[in-house]
């Protein structure tokens, strides 16, 4: 009795506490077995792991050499990347994803693609050519705590200059473009010019203009009335690449630690990376946005997908003349994409490029397509219309508690909203550790110079007020992300202001980054002010 009494038992319901595990139930249940049926996989993206709904947000850097994008991403993390190297030839051949580790080095290809912890794995398809292009550098970084970043090889510039890679560049440029939540696409603001690779490339990120922001990179180095007409000629490019009469937003800036050549546009450079790191920063909130986003995509054009293989295997002739029908349903594609669009009332920007699919429909056995299945149809149309939208609750739910999270923090960023350089709250972080008093202070032997320059500007009762105090350290060239993270170490005491010890730190701090050396993450006991360190010891 008690074995019959056990079929009867109904199983307990699913339950989802996350948008993610919500996500991944529904590939696994409803999607991936109508992908596995009608051959997904051959013709689009390959299937779905874990790892790739559990993945921190990635931001994929592309552009063209030598247009700055490893020295963008090292500004953005303000850290050496491990293995990189920065000049005016094409220095980065390899596809690098830059992500969180205890230990710093860096992970070969054919090793990456075998970790399940990382969402690499279905890259293996790219062959070994690509493989030993491919690489992960691991290092310890606040920024990478909440974002990885993956660094592509430069692309060259000329119309008959490119060369074979030995793999499909455009393909795996694709494959990271549907997979990651930013997209950043660099210009040199001296270098326009789109090659023919470049076109390519550029192709190859379509359908993911929502991820694409455009950069105009090195704008300091030339003048206004120039960097006008550089504005106008990319924005002309852009919309011949993409064809279409949107206008995609270009962030334009000079995106590194070096001070700025030419200080006219400074005002606009410091708004527009403002708005760019806004945008980096609140990727981690909208990240379960994006993967639900993603699945809807997929899920409309697997349901295209279905219908398209399903219709050419009803065509094909039982018997006789199957190479000729074959060939013919290969020429009349476009057509069939009509039909099956008025038939089926599905919108024209579900199906997929035509002249794609019938290069990949020569090498495929139309007789082993399969017909429609309605219980497998049936799964698809619920997961679009009702199950979607019962995550939506949990997705709002998430996005306020995400909204109360910081986004993407250390890096650059940090210098984004530090004193007198941000309207956000300066003084929230308290300083590090104490420090001995009897200890030299190293920026003494400058003090007096830089008691000439305090004493000049004027303070009101020994103190400068930070628009001041910013007035001076802007003079520098630095840029501001640069000048607030110096503007937080040096204003020890956190009331806003500088006195002449915090002064001459922050003047110290300024030649020590124009001398091309990195600001340290706190301050270190040698260079506490000795004021500062006795208000911490009669604090204690």
């Amino acid at each position: 009795m008690s074995r019959w009494g056990r079929k009867n038992v109904k199983k307990t319901p699913e339950v989802i506490r996350t948008v993610t595990e919500g996500l991944k139930s529904l590939y696994r249940k409803k999607l991936l077995p109508l992908e596995q049926y009608y051959g997904f996989h051959d013709f689009h993206s390959p299937s779905l792991e874990d790892a790739d709904f559990d993945n921190k947000p990635m931001v994929l850097v592309v552009g063209q050499y030598s247009t700055g994008k490893t020295t963008f991403i090292k500004y953005l993390l303000e850290q050496d990347i491990p293995g990189s190297r920065v000049g005016p030839e094409p220095t980065t051949d390899c596809f690098t994803a830059i992500m969180h580790g205890d230990v710093e080095g860096v992970i070969p290809g054919n090793a990456l693609i075998v970790d399940p912890n990382k969402p690499f794995r279905k890259l293996n398809p790219f062959g070994n050519t690509f493989l030993n292009r491919f690489q992960c550098a691991q290092m310890t970084n606040q920024v990478l705590e909440s974002i990885s970043i993956i660094d592509t090889p430069g692309i060259l510039s000329g119309a008959k200059q490119r060369v074979s890679r030995g793999y499909d560049f455009p393909a795996v440029l694709r494959w990271f473009a549907e997979r990651v939540d930013r997209i950043i696409l660099l210009f040199d603001a001296h270098k326009l010019e789109i090659s023919d690779e470049f076109s390519e490339a550029i192709g190859a990120l379509k359908g993911n203009e929502d991820k694409l922001r455009v950069v105009l990179n090195k704008a300091d180095m030339v003048g206004t009335q120039q960097l006008m007409r550089v504005y106008g000629a990319l924005m002309w490019s852009l919309g011949k690449v993409f064809g279409t009469p949107e206008v995609l937003r270009v962030y334009i800036g000079s995106f590194w630690s070096e001070p700025l050549m030419v200080t006219d546009n400074r005002k606009l450079f410091e708004l527009e990376e403002e708005d760019l790191f806004a945008d980096i920063q609140n990727l981690p909130r909208n990240a379960a946005l994006r993967k639900l986003n993603d699945l809807v995509k997929r899920a409309r054009l697997v349901r295209v997908h279905a219908h398209i293989i399903s219709y050419l295997k009803q065509e094909m002739p039982s018997v006789f003349r199957k190479d000729n029908k074959k060939k013919n349903l290969i020429y009349q594609l476009p057509v069939i994409f009509s039909k099956i669009q008025l038939q089926h009332n599905i919108s024209a920007g579900d199906f997929p490029d035509c002249t794609k699919m019938q290069e990949q429909l020569m090498v495929h056995d139309f007789t082993k397509f399969k017909t429609l299945k309605p219980n497998l149809m049936a799964a698809l149309d619920e997961l679009l219309s009702a199950d979607i939208a019962k995550l939506m609750p949990l997705l709002r739910q998430e996005e306020l508690e995400a909204g109360e999270q910081p986004g993407v923090q250390g890096g650059a960023f940090l210098g984004t909203r530090a004193g007198p350089f941000s309207g956000g709250d300066p003084f929230a972080e308290e300083n590090g550790e104490g420090c001995e008093e009897e200890e030299d202070w190293v920026v003494n032997k400058d003090k007096p110079k830089y008691d000439e320059i305090f004493y000049n500007l004027a303070p009101n009762e020994g103190k400068l007020s930070g628009p001041k105090a910013k007035d001076w350290m802007v003079s520098s060239r630095l840029p501001n992300s640069v000048l607030g993270r110096i503007w937080k170490l040096s204003d020890v005491d956190r009331d806003g202001m500088l006195d002449d010890e915090e002064f001459a730190l922050a003047s110290h701090l300024i030649e020590v980054k124009l001398e091309g050396h990195g600001l340290p993450p706190e301050l270190p006991d040698r260079l506490i002010p000795p004021s500062k360190r006795r208000q911490k010891g009669s604090d204690a």
